[in-house]
């Protein structure tokens, strides 16, 4: 059964290769053996979660060894083997709806074969036992999602593309370093064997301790789209196929959670100034996302908006888990919850946007206004996901975020009794939940927002409302119609039967997360209830207040949404952008240029003084002997010359000289270049390439 493991992974890859190859010939059998793929890799990871959850096995293992000297490991238990579950359902999904979706794209083939890459990357992450696997196969995963953002190859979605890439690539290499130095210091990257390390490691080893986990955060929480490290999502969403969004949203964004768990969860587990850390973050990423959310015009844009704010309450529960160390069990169990949740809600929530853009080709929220009307299926599937978002009782999203707040309200009693302390008082963990209950009604807001544009209000172009009325059945196809209605449909039933659905995964993900007993939690008890309802209200009185009367103008008895935001508080091209492409190149290249001058002076300084050369008996005054002996056969050649062929125009050149000038030029550039930094640097970084080369072929 562990050899299913590794199945898991390579053979959605190996997928991918033949789909591309069958492509290339007949187009409706590489559809069918996609769908294939995924639907087999949903089988296998199914089966598992099953026999997992029946007691089969507590946990599986299998090694792929030698492979750059460590081997890639990977494990299943309960968390790892529903997500590897969670991950290939939406695959298979978005596979279903991508057919009817890319009807009239170009480039399907590279399409479905980067879909396919991507799957078992992402696999190989949730079922990663150390972090070097988790490294190879998160980088996998970035380059081969790279292709998605751009697909459409137009001017916009190769600059989100580039964003997107950077952002992976630069979190990467921080990532790499620190895991270097958590190699150094704890020599194992094992996750079983790094279980509650900060609180055993050596004084001395506590800041590159520190350090590593600061390195891993910054690439894990890059890819999680965590502030100040979300300026991704926004930009990447909107250029996307709908059906990659769902999973740039819903899954790719959870592997770099999965990342963050594994340090909060095992590296740095039971440090509360760990997990004051990543609350102030969670806090952070999850206002400026609902923000974000609530002023966008742009369908796609304010769904992606929302998942950073969602990864926010994520990384909230995650902050809490670590403040309250062996009472964590409501963080734990909520922080695991809203995983599931963000993930299965935004995979009806993009889809939802793909047939909007698939029948219109326009996102802008004034042009698709009034789409949905008449359309009860799509009213159907996007409103479970909205309620879903929201937080409404009955709704899986409620059962997750009362668990979070939840577990702030025990941190406030803990510390009102003097139990724990930290670096919150009382009062500020009450700001916390009340910025949480805020950020709750924001999202009300902002989805609201979104379902009366498309659902409720008429276009204001009443032949554009017409054409729009006249689809009716016609907007999707059936296998279409199918996967968005079976994803929305889990929303509902996962919400009613919390105690069935939620608690069960809850159990299933406990262990991984080293999560404390949890008291039984009476969901829709009154005290329970009026934080959902809190948020509720605030989101009504935001779309009343805000949305209406600020964030819409109306014109002669038309509606026209406005986009408010301050173009100047774009973190990517005010502050990302001009530093590293204007300030870091001039700056670096002034302090190379110093440096450079620096070193040539002081070798010219140390030639005119301690090592001044000394002027051999023999030595020529200028010139080399080999110059000298050229110079005067020129000389001799051009004497003979001037007394026949230039007789009546001599000429009188020393060629002795010449050649010795020309000499000299040559040594003072080979000497210049030689000692220049930007030559040793040039040479050392050719010899680093050829020693990794090496020692990769030599493994």
């Amino acid at each position: 059964m562990s050899s299913l493991l590794v199945f898991g992974v390579f053979f959605p890859m190996a997928g991918a290769v033949i789909s591309y190859l069958l492509g290339r010939y007949q187009k409706n059998i590489r559809d069918y053996f996609a769908d294939g793929v995924t639907v087999i890799t949903f089988a296998v990871f199914l089966f598992l979660l099953v026999c997992r959850m029946n007691g089969s096995f507590d946990t599986l293992s299998f090694t792929v060894p030698y492979v750059c000297g460590f081997g890639l490991h990977f494990t299943l238990d309960g968390f790892r083997a529903l997500y590897a579950a969670i991950a290939s359902f939406m695959w298979m999904m978005s596979i279903l709806f991508s057919k009817e979706y890319f009807s009239h794209y170009r480039n399907r083939n590279r399409y479905y074969l980067f879909l396919l890459l991507t799957l078992g990357a992402t696999i190989g992450v949730f079922l990663s036992a150390d972090f070097y696997t988790t490294f190879i196969f998160f980088e996998i995963m970035s380059f081969t999602s790279y292709v998605w953002v751009a697909h459409d190859e137009k001017k916009e979605s190769l600059r989100a593309a580039g964003t997107y890439l950077a952002v992976a690539v630069i979190g990467g290499l921080v990532m790499l370093m620190g895991i270097f130095l958590l190699y150094h210091i704890a020599g194992t990257l094992q996750f079983d064997e790094l279980v509650g390390y900060v609180s055993c490691a050596d004084p001395g080893d506590q800041t590159m301790l520190w350090a590593s986990g600061s390195c891993l955060l910054f690439g894990f929480g890059a890819k999680a789209g965590a502030f100040p490290l979300h300026i991704w999502l926004p930009k990447a969403h909107p250029v996307a196929p709908a059906p990659a969004s769902a999973l740039l949203s819903g899954i790719l964004t959870k592997a770099g959670m999965y990342g963050i768990l594994i340090l909060s969860s095992y590296l740095f587990l039971g440090s509360s100034a760990w997990g004051s850390m990543i609350l102030i973050i969670g806090v952070c990423t999850m206002v400026v996302g609902a923000v974000l959310a609530l002023f966008s015009v742009d369908l796609k844009r304010t769904l992606a908006c929302s998942s950073v704010s969602q990864i926010g309450f994520i990384l909230v529960g995650v902050g809490m888990s670590g403040l309250l160390a062996e009472e964590n069990g409501l963080a734990v169990r909520g922080s695991l919850l809203h995983m599931v949740n963000h993930s299965l809600i935004k995979l009806a929530l993009f889809m939802a946007a793909g047939v909007v853009f698939m029948n219109v080709h326009k996102l802008n929220l004034n042009d698709i206004k009034g789409f949905g009307r008449k359309k009860p299926l799509l009213n159907y599937i996007f409103l479970m996901g909205a309620l879903g978002i929201g937080g409404i009782p009955l709704w899986n999203g409620y059962i997750s975020k009362t668990l979070i707040h939840e577990s702030i309200v025990e941190y406030i009693s803990l510390l009102q009794e003097g139990v724990v302390s930290g670096i919150f008082s009382a009062d500020a963990m009450r700001a916390i939940e009340w910025t949480f209950l805020v950020s709750g009604g924001l999202t009300v807001a902002y989805m609201l927002k979104l379902y009366v544009a498309l659902f409720v209000e008429k276009n204001d172009d009443p032949s554009v409302q017409e054409k729009y009325d006249s689809l009716k059945g016609r907007y999707m196809n059936k296998v279409s119609a199918f996967a968005l209605t079976v994803s929305a449909t889990l929303l509902p039933v996962m919400g009613f039967l919390p105690g069935i659905v939620m608690n069960t995964m809850a159990d299933l993900g406990q262990s991984f997360l080293q999560g404390g007993e949890a008291e039984a939690i009476t969901y829709f008890s009154f005290g329970n209830l009026k934080g959902g309802l809190i948020s509720i209200g605030i989101g009504v009185l935001i779309y009343l207040v805000v949305v209406r009367m600020w964030l819409i103008r109306k014109e002669e008895g038309t509606t026209v949404y406005l986009n408010r935001w301050n173009p100047y508080l774009d973190l990517e091209n005010t502050i990302y952008r001009p530093l590293l492409l204007k300030f870091f190149p001039f700056f670096f290249g002034v302090i190379c240029r110093v440096l450079d001058s620096l070193v040539d002076t002081f070798v010219v300084v140390l030639r005119k003084t301690i090592y001044r050369d000394s002027k051999l008996p023999h030595e020529l005054e200028e010139g080399t002997i080999i110059t000298h002996m050229l110079g005067c056969m020129a000389n001799a050649a051009q004497k003979a010359g001037n007394a026949t062929i230039w007789k009546k125009k001599k000429r009188n050149v020393d060629y002795e000289h010449k050649y010795a000038l020309v000499y000299e030029e040559l040594q003072e550039d080979k000497f210049i270049i030689g000692r220049s930094m930007s030559f040793g640097l040039l040479m050392f970084c050719i010899g680093l390439l050829l020693t990794v080369g090496y020692l990769l072929l030599v493994s």
